[in-house]
């Protein structure tokens, strides 16, 4: 792992971009990079996981044990779908780390020309961020399984237009890394 910013061929200007993607495993910091990233941007915040939270009105870890991940991953997708179609202002989106792993959520992210950002870190630090207590990740079981599910979804998460690596680095940074490999322009007043 370097601390590189990976630039794939097909990586464009986004100058006008109406939405970001952050996608990654859990752990990654998608939310707060997220949320920090909005901040930098003077955009909106949109975390996809408190949308299924609110919609279903019950926990991720609920949804999982009640209805199975396949409904999960169906609400996943409709809100995602929503959320694209809904879009009126800037908006950073944070997405729940199995969803670019599934090929319908990344053809609606490509048909929205939404730049899609791979926040990524050593494994063994992903499952070290993921010990919150008080918070349970139903994906998240022993250290081998974790793994596993992380080298099955890597190869979608590297087709992401930009690759950050996460370990060891401010919060602000990533944010300022993002901003300058898609080529995002802050809103004046931003931080």
């Amino acid at each position: 792992m370097t601390d590189e910013i990976v630039l794939p061929h097909s990586v464009r200007k986004a100058h006008s971009a109406m939405a970001v993607a952050l996608v990654g495993f859990m752990g990654a910091g998608k939310t707060t990079v997220g949320e920090a990233l909005a901040l930098q941007l003077g955009w909106r915040f949109t975390d996809l996981d408190k949308l299924i939270e609110t919609r279903e009105g019950r926990s991720i870890e609920q949804i999982f044990q009640e209805s199975g991940e396949a409904f999960f991953r169906r609400v996943e997708h409709a809100l995602l779908r929503d959320s694209l179609e809904a879009l009126s202002d800037p908006t950073v989106l944070a997405l729940g780390g199995g969803a670019f792993a599934q090929a319908a959520n990344c053809e609606l992210l490509a048909s929205a020309n939404v730049p899609v950002v791979f926040l990524d870190a050593p494994v063994e630090e992903l499952f070290r961020r993921c010990e919150q207590p008080g918070v349970v990740r139903p994906l998240r079981r022993s250290l081998d399984e974790f793994r596993e599910l992380y080298n099955y979804r890597r190869p979608s998460y590297r087709k992401a237009q930009l690759q950050i690596a996460t370990g060891n680095k401010e919060i602000s940074s990533i944010g300022e890394e993002i901003i300058f490999g898609l080529g995002l322009i802050p809103a004046s007043g931003a931080e």
